[in-house]
């Protein structure tokens, strides 16, 4: 595509909610980079503020309008100097109610029509274009470089747990093809980057609507073989997804994250009927057994929910002996939202607002002791860790295969270069953080 001459505008993006929100940032960035604009060095010096919004539960959807509303009541867009754009979760979930409500707003843009970013701003900055550059524009995803990137391998769910409002805002699931999967890693690895996250609402479902059906486990060793100096790690894996065949090609392949991030839910067979999903404690352990002694190394997260319309006493005993059974490495613990337009909302036996949060925090404490316990066993251990930055007064810190970004904490390291990935020997643990020497 050739290059687009400057339009003297500026674009800036305030983007909430997971690293997939993050993922649609950057590839609206980068469409609009293509496109001529410049970004904004903050976003009250930017032309255009595009608001990434989050809706997965209520107090995203706050959130989201918290920063809707601040964006909104900068000197720039009160004036009309500026347009602010919404886009992303909050447009797709809510629709023309959300622009009735947030009058503020110069455009919607849901997550459908993110590939159509440049018009929309286009119109709002009186730019014209032939159609044929927005079309080639809009085809292109682009990428945005780090020495950690996400890439995102699908979009959307079909599985419909009566809890979540994904299926609702993202639409039904559909695999990218691995060309372009591959393209986007490609142009990744040619830039610098030597961690690829392969995310997705349902990575373990991967390639499975193909007319052609193929595998996250056969994405994953092609990926692994064909940039071998790269790490590659999966996040969002449904109990499912977790195939024999994914846990041989992890298990073969050293520059894949023996890293498994497995969403359960809860444990209880009761609650999760309810909850549209399958399983069970016996299974769910068995699960994580069968893992372990495959990959004795391999590093395990889960996320739960409490406080579920009708979880008993009794079942929530259930879920806290779970999580000492498992004695998993990593547990993000949500108290549930009830979301309007999901099955669940009606559900009757609704938890109290006040136990739903004491039953998410104790079991968030017991998953916090047993956590801490296990990162403190790596001291002694040699690592390797992937000098990701520098804190404000030097500090070096990265990241060891045992740390998916955002979620699980840094490694402090005494020397290195960012991007370089060095040989660390664990000297100390404070909570989910580990520091460590290089060794020569």
């Amino acid at each position: 595509m050739a290059e687009q001459s400057k339009t003297g505008k500026s674009v800036a993006f305030v983007t909430l909610g997971c690293a997939k929100n993050e993922v649609d940032s950057e590839a609206m960035l980068s469409r609009l980079l293509a496109a001529g604009y410049e970004e904004a060095v903050s976003a009250e010096e930017a032309d255009v503020v595009i608001v990434n919004t989050c809706s997965f539960i209520q107090a995203a959807t706050e959130e989201s309008i918290d920063a809707i509303l601040e964006v909104a009541g900068f000197d720039s867009v009160v004036s009309g100097e500026a347009h602010l754009v919404v886009a992303g979760c909050m447009p797709a979930r809510y629709g023309d109610d959300l622009a009735d409500e947030l009058v503020e707003a110069s455009d919607f843009v849901p997550c459908a029509d993110e590939g159509s970013i440049v018009e929309t701003v286009d119109n709002l900055c009186g730019i014209d274009r032939i159609a044929g550059e927005r079309r080639a524009i809009r085809s292109s995803r682009g990428v945005h470089s780090g020495v950690s990137a996400y890439v995102k391998i699908s979009d959307g769910c079909d599985r419909f747990c009566a809890y979540c409002t994904i299926p609702y805002i993202r639409g039904r699931y559909h695999s990218f093809t691995e060309n372009e999967i591959d393209s986007e890693v490609q142009q990744l690895v040619d830039s610098g980057t030597r961690e690829i996250v392969l995310i997705a609402q349902d990575t373990g479902r991967w390639g499975q609507d193909f007319d052609e059906p193929s595998s996250l486990a056969d994405l994953l060793s092609r990926l692994s073989e064909k940039y071998p100096d790269t790490w590659f790690r999966v996040m969002y894996i449904q109990p499912e997804g977790v195939t024999d065949e994914l846990i041989e090609a992890v298990r073969v392949h050293d520059n894949v994250c023996s890293y498994f991030d497995i969403p359960f839910q809860h444990c209880n067979a009761d609650i999760l009927k309810s909850m549209n999903r399958k399983g069970d404690a016996k299974g769910f352990l068995s699960l994580v057994g069968k893992i372990r002694e495959r990959i004795p190394d391999v590093t395990l997260r889960t996320t739960l929910i409490a406080g579920y319309p009708g979880e008993t006493d009794e079942q929530f005993e259930e879920l806290c002996d779970f999580v000492e059974d498992a004695d998993l490495d990593y547990v993000g613990v949500f108290a549930y939202s009830r979301e309007e337009g999901t099955r669940a909302f009606g559900l009757p036996d609704q938890v109290d607002d006040d136990e739903k949060l004491h039953r998410a925090q104790a079991i968030r404490d017991l998953a916090d002791s047993l956590s801490t316990q296990r990162v403190s066993r790596r001291v002694g251990q040699r690592i390797d860790v992937l000098v990701c930055g520098e804190e404000e007064d030097g500090q070096l810190f990265g990241r060891a295969k045992c740390q998916a970004p955002d979620v699980d904490g840094v490694t402090y390291v005494n020397e290195g270069s960012i991007g370089n990935i060095v040989t660390v020997l664990v000297e100390d643990t404070l909570a989910y953080e580990m520091e460590g020497s290089v060794l020569s």
